[in-house]
């Protein structure tokens, strides 16, 4: 049996944020950082405030562009008013990855115990894009990327891996 290869994918990194600004987005740039360490290839990075035309007007660009593989959102996952991210994405969704969520507060609980269940991280496949959101918190980011995003989005992952199955998002 063969060694499978690495297969880089095109990422757009969105922050969600009312007050972070290009020096102070931590969590965005541990996303970069931990994809461009990877291999993959960072094709956009946007800081976009809390307001859902807005954060569906960049969904809806970044799906409809063929470039995009894969977008990771960081903030405005959690249950207060301002918190619109999952309601933005929703009319894109195709099919709902409703495992990420579970597995992220998974593992999270082991960090942050019962404060977890205020998560509503999630993942989608939109069209042939595969959308992931994640808390704006960095610790949550680099939970979220080196223990699920990262061997999900690697090709030699076994059994199985997102990137050997995005050819077939179009069936």
């Amino acid at each position: 049996m063969s060694e499978r290869l690495f297969v880089p994918v095109n990422v757009a990194v969105l922050t969600v944020s009312d007050t972070r600004t290009p020096e102070t987005d931590t969590s965005g740039g541990a996303i970069a950082t931990a994809l461009d360490v990877a291999g993959h290839s960072v094709i956009a990075r946007r800081i976009v405030p809390d307001d859902i035309e807005r954060l569906r007007s960049q969904f809806e660009e970044w799906i409809g562009d063929g470039r995009v593989d894969v977008i990771i959102s960081t903030g405005g996952t959690g249950i207060t008013g301002r918190d619109v991210t999952p309601e933005a994405l929703t009319p894109f969704v195709t099919k709902p990855i409703v495992g990420f969520g579970e597995l992220f507060r998974h593992l999270s609980f082991a960090e942050i115990g019962a404060s977890t269940i205020q998560s509503r991280a999630e993942g989608a496949i939109c069209g042939t894009t595969l959308v992931f959101l994640l808390p704006g918190s960095t610790g949550a980011v680099r939970l979220a990327m080196s223990s699920i995003l990262l061997p999900q989005l690697d090709s030699r992952t076994r059994p199985c891996n997102f990137v050997e199955l995005m050819p077939r998002f179009r069936e």
